[in-house]
């Protein structure tokens, strides 16, 4: 229950650690963070040489799944994306495979 709190406490200027090694669980996350953060730790995996990614969003309504879907869409570093196969989440995760980057 703790974590719960503290995780309705934060503000926008709170920094976040988390792990870098490919997955990337949005169920803590606030809707309106997405976009960013997806964006930061992509950058940041592909900076330590990791390619290839998976982003769990869950299942729901699909809503979260559409926004991380159009947010992939319009990322260059992004090589592709599809929905992942049922041992790896089905359609609550997506795999990012990204482009290698230039030495």
């Amino acid at each position: 229950m703790k974590k719960q709190e503290e995780i309705k406490n934060r503000t926008a200027d709170d920094a976040i650690e988390l792990p870098i090694d490919g997955v990337l669980d949005l169920h803590t996350f606030s809707p309106k963070d997405v976009k960013g953060l997806l964006q930061d730790y992509l950058f940041v995996c592909r900076e330590k040489g990791i390619i290839e990614i998976r982003v769990i969003h869950g299942k729901g309504t699909g809503v979260l799944r559409k926004t991380v879907h159009s947010i992939l869409e319009k990322m260059p570093e992004v090589a592709s994306f599809r929905t992942a196969a049922e041992d790896a989440g089905g359609w609550g995760a997506t795999l990012v495979q990204l482009k290698q980057k230039e030495q």
